[in-house]
């Protein structure tokens, strides 16, 4: 007797054996803890210590609660965006495209109405009304930092809570290791939606990366207030961050095969860093920029050698992930051209582009920028990083944190990458890693 589609799906879920990441629980508590202090760490110090480090027993607490209180104003400032950005995911129209099969629901592909950009576009557009009408300049989300970044992560750890408790309620619980602490940290729920939104999809090509920007421009927007101009330094936030957060939105279609999307489960990581981390943790280059005035001063050269290397890093980084998953588009019969902006040169190889084929059924690419280094846009991810340090100088630690934090994180993550198609592909890795030799750095490392 054939097993019935609640049997498949059970035994699928059993099949998959849950290994410790992050250090396990005690890694995963620790994450938990710090990701709360470093936010108002480094806020305080760009803040009340001209941009210097601190020594925790120095820090006066009540300063912190002076300024970082939620109030009804940054409660304002960042549900309306929310609930606006919710809207706009909900209503605009889009481009249909369908998730891979998920083994543990029977295979079914999920749908995604992939209108990230059009959400861009209306976003930067009510907000350019609200700045020039004076009914909202963006200058009010620096204004209030402190408080809308508290209001974001209570609200995170409020949704990550729910959305836990609530999948556990109903039982659509996934890969659970039985330790409560690590479950709720890597959470429970695979695909959570409202309607057809994909929240997991939404927080994390949408809300972080919006309000990254956002809080680019609205340090820009203080500067000009202050300055009468915008200096080199922040127009060069300005481009990384608009590069950064425009391609996401234009390409947002490749994110769904994204590991990410497919596989990591929407708990408290995802949903925390997502919705206060990436933004409020990302942006201190651009605070710091703002504090400093017109005091960050480089050469000319310094300037177009720094201008240079992150469109050259942007480049690779973006033809790269658009050649990865083009390619997959095009083995799955979806590929459809779009003509989002911009399209750069090289970024959709042809069909036959070279591949390994695997017993696992799977096709690794091994051409175009693939067949130089296995992860090469985590590289340019790297370089563009510094560069986002590099351009405020070398008075300060705070804008090379994110380098070094993200640097750690992706270095743990490309390793979980490659331990994973390891037990995937068994020796057709090893294969594949004698084609493609090099990691990070082609012909280096």
């Amino acid at each position: 007797m054939a097993p019935t589609k609640q049997e498949e799906n059970k035994s699928a879920k059993q099949q998959e054996k849950v290994a410790y990441e992050f250090g396990g629980p005690i890694g995963c508590a620790l994450i938990l803890i710090f990701s709360h202090i470093i936010p108002y760490y480094y806020w305080y110090c760009l803040e009340f210590n001209d941009s210097k480090l601190i020594t925790f027993w120095n820090i006066d607490l009540s300063l912190i609660w002076q300024h970082a209180k939620p109030n009804w104003t940054s409660f304002t400032i960042y549900m309306s965006f929310i609930v606006f950005e919710f809207l706009c995911a909900l209503l605009l129209p889009g481009l249909e495209a369908k998730g891979l099969p998920l083994k543990h629901e029977g295979n079914i592909r999920l749908s995604y109405n992939c209108n990230a950009i059009q959400s861009w576009y209306v976003t930067l557009a009510t907000v350019a009304v609200l700045y020039f009408t004076g009914i909202a300049p963006i200058n009010i989300l620096l204004d209030n930092y402190a408080s809308v970044m508290t209001v974001a992560m209570l609200f995170s750890n409020v949704v990550a809570a729910f959305t836990y408790f609530y999948t556990i309620a109903i039982g659509r619980q996934h890969r659970m290791s039985g330790n409560f602490i690590y479950d709720y940290f890597m959470g429970a729920i695979l695909n959570p939606r409202i309607g057809p939104v994909d929240l997991k999809m939404f927080t994390e090509a949408r809300i972080s990366w919006l309000i990254l920007f956002l809080l680019t421009l609205s340090s820009a927007a203080k500067q000009y207030e202050q300055l009468g101009y915008i200096t080199t330094p922040m127009i060069f936030m300005l481009v990384a961050h608009f590069l950064y957060t425009n391609a996401i939105m234009k390409g947002e279609e490749c994110v769904i095969s994204s590991w990410d999307i497919f596989y990591e489960k929407w708990g408290w990581l995802l949903i925390f860093w997502n919705l206060a981390g990436v933004p409020f943790v990302y942006c201190y280059s651009s605070v710091y920029i703002l504090k400093k005035g017109d005091t960050i001063e480089h050469s000319t050269l310094f300037y177009i050698i720094a201008f240079a290397v992150l469109l050259f890093a942007y480049y690779i980084w973006d033809t790269s992930q658009s050649q990865r998953n083009r390619f997959r588009q095009m083995r799955n019969g979806e590929y459809r051209p779009r003509w989002t902006f911009p399209q750069l040169p090289w970024g959709t190889l042809p069909e036959n582009a070279k591949c390994l084929k695997t017993e696992a059924g799977s096709e690794l690419l091994i051409d175009g920028w693939w067949a130089y280094a296995r992860k090469i846009h985590y590289t340019c991810d790297i370089v563009m990083s510094l560069l986002w340090g590099l351009i405020c100088g070398f008075d300060s630690f705070i804008p090379y944190f994110y380098f070094f934090f993200f640097l750690g994180m992706i270095i743990h993550r490309a390793h979980r990458d490659m331990e994973r198609c390891r037990r995937k592909y068994k020796k057709d890795w090893d294969i594949y890693c004698s084609k493609v030799p090099y990691v990070f750095i082609p012909y280096v490392y």
